[in-house]
């Protein structure tokens, strides 16, 4: 008869778990990334593309509405009329779609007005505006515009993020390598059980400071119940949410131990990947089918490879076939690992820079040049340790194992710069987005009680750029003009005089537009009703800068 062996230690019964980890990783993360590819949508991050009336426009007579359009849908959250006198009122606005129809308050005293609004996109990061238009004529000293920025605010939702990312990334992947990697002395729980209490107390901290930042409320108001109200009408509340259930797994796993303590953590490792997943510019990014999973793999890649840091630095400097063991699982396990990671942070990368001259020419570009110049250093890091310590070490050769934890030490410190990096993305759209807004045109609406004219420069960025005018008459007829000269001027720049031509469309047309500058461009268009009649329509058009690339 056979009996059964009884392994000779506790952690025996783990024997076959560094063998069986890579595949344990990848089937966990090829699964999970292609349920998210599946269910995934075509939002992203929106940007104001056009509006109704336009920007600086001139009316006549009172709007019975007005109209933002976005570049994707979005959902509105303040809204705010500022009147010729400096008086505010909170507006009613409605999505349709990708279109932002804003009710008129029934004011039509003459001068200019601002209309200030926060909207939020699917991807959880609101944005807002100001637009600026005058009826009858513009106000001498027109009403100063609302500014958004707050600095206190914006240190709060960085730091808080930060603490997330640390609960995350060295909590929650803490609590995976001491599960599946040390199961047997799990050192360094205390500091992976610290993490994961930090990232629970941010997770909360974080959604309220979403809030503020929805409405572009001051920090002074955190914990109010209208910034909670404001936070869950955007998709950063599942972000929140599934932190917090992985972080809580992660807790618990620290507490049990044992199988459990592995499932428990792996899951945990899992909802970390979603969490980044589910909000975000990246994962807002077209085709959600790839970006989506491409954030959850690269999520739960760094969470695994930051994770493992502090354990196995602890655990070499106590010594022991405990580290060693760890350290031939985690050496089996992180080439695969890091291959998927650089995977998707290169897809990531491409699909929101999309040109390489975005990097210098951007902020986010900047950004992702100081992550991607620590992730190089990183890795330097890690091959040192894995070609030149790694063997030593395993061979009991102090100098080398007193090096090997030194130089995790220094990878740790090199992970959490990289993680105050991508706090910072918050802050910057990516060029992606810039690119769509730079190539949108420029549009205003000018009249007198003659004529009235509808311009659009396209692209409306400072460069080359061609101008359409549509003339009409002051009941919205089409207006059978005679000739149109378009006259552009700014302090600083030569002015622009240019002949247009009909090409057959009901429209006039000005090729070959070079405007030097951004900024606010005077406009005169000279219409020739007819041999007799003449008018010039006046206005402004806000030229958006180039972006570079």
């Amino acid at each position: 008869m056979v009996s059964a062996r009884r392994p000779s230690h506790p952690g025996a019964g783990f024997a076959g778990v560094g063998a069986r980890l890579p595949l344990l990783i990848c089937r966990l993360v090829f699964a999970v990334a292609a349920f998210l590819g599946a269910t995934a949508t075509a939002d992203a991050h929106s940007s104001l593309l056009r509006s109704t009336p336009a920007e600086g426009a001139v009316l006549q007579t009172a709007p019975v509405g007005i109209v933002l359009g976005f570049s994707e849908k979005v959902t509105p959250l303040v809204t705010d009329l500022v009147a010729p006198d400096g008086s505010s009122s909170r507006l009613t606005a409605k999505a349709t779609g990708a279109d932002l129809t804003v009710e008129w308050p029934g004011q039509n005293a003459p001068g200019t007005y601002l209309l200030s609004w926060r909207t939020v996109s699917s991807d959880g990061h609101p944005i807002g505006g100001v637009l600026t238009f005058s009826l009858g004529s513009p106000s001498a000293e027109p009403p100063a515009a609302p500014d958004p920025t707050d600095d206190a605010l914006r240190l709060a939702i960085w730091s808080a993020r930060l603490a997330l990312y640390l609960g995350l990334f060295l909590g929650v992947g803490g609590a995976f390598a001491l599960a599946w990697l040390l199961p047997e002395r799990r050192p360094g729980g205390g500091a992976a059980g610290a993490f994961v209490v930090l990232g629970l107390a941010a997770a909360p901290v974080t959604f309220g400071l979403q809030g503020l930042d929805a409405m572009g409320a001051p920090l002074s108001l955190f914990g109010s119940a209208m910034a909670w109200r404001a936070a869950a009408a955007t998709s950063y509340g599942f972000t929140a949410a599934l932190a917090f259930l992985a972080l809580g797994a992660a807790l618990l796993s620290l507490a049990v131990g044992g199988r459990p303590a592995r499932w428990l953590s792996l899951s945990a490792l899992a909802g970390t990947g979603a969490a980044l997943a589910a909000s975000g510019h990246a994962s807002a990014a077209a085709p959600q089918w790839l970006t989506q999973p491409m954030v959850f793999v690269h999520g739960t890649g760094i969470a695994f490879w930051a994770g493992a840091l502090l354990p196995l630095g602890l655990a070499w400097r106590e010594g022991g076939e405990d580290a060693e063991t760890a350290l031939r699982r985690f050496a089996m396990a992180i080439p695969y690992v890091l291959a998927a990671l650089l995977v998707a942070g290169l897809v990531l990368a491409a699909v929101q820079v999309e040109t390489p001259l975005a990097l210098w020419h951007s902020d986010y570009g900047r950004l992702l040049l100081g992550k991607l110049g620590l992730a190089v250093l990183l890795l330097l890091l890690a091959g040192i340790n894995r070609w030149q310590l790694t063997r030593p070490a395993l061979a009991e050769q102090a100098g080398a194992r007193r090096w090997l934890v030194r130089s995790i030490a220094v990878e740790t410190l090199l992970m959490v710069a990289i993680l105050g990096v991508v706090a910072g993305f918050r802050f910057t759209p990516p060029p992606r987005v810039l690119a769509i807004e730079a190539a949108e045109p420029a549009t205003i609406h000018i009249g007198t009680a003659e004529a009235m004219a509808d311009l659009a420069i396209a692209p409306g960025h400072a460069g080359k750029a061609s101008a359409s005018i549509v003339v009409m008459s002051v009941d919205f007829d089409p207006l059978d003009a005679r000739g149109v000269t378009l006259r552009l001027s700014r302090s600083g720049s030569a002015e622009i005089n240019a002949d247009a031509y009909k090409p057959g469309d009901g429209t006039w047309r000005v090729d070959d537009l070079d405007l030097p500058a951004a900024g606010t461009w005077n406009v005169a268009i000279d219409i020739a009703i007819s041999e007799s009649q003449r008018t010039t329509l006046d206005g402004k058009v806000a030229i958006r800068p180039a972006t570079g690339w």
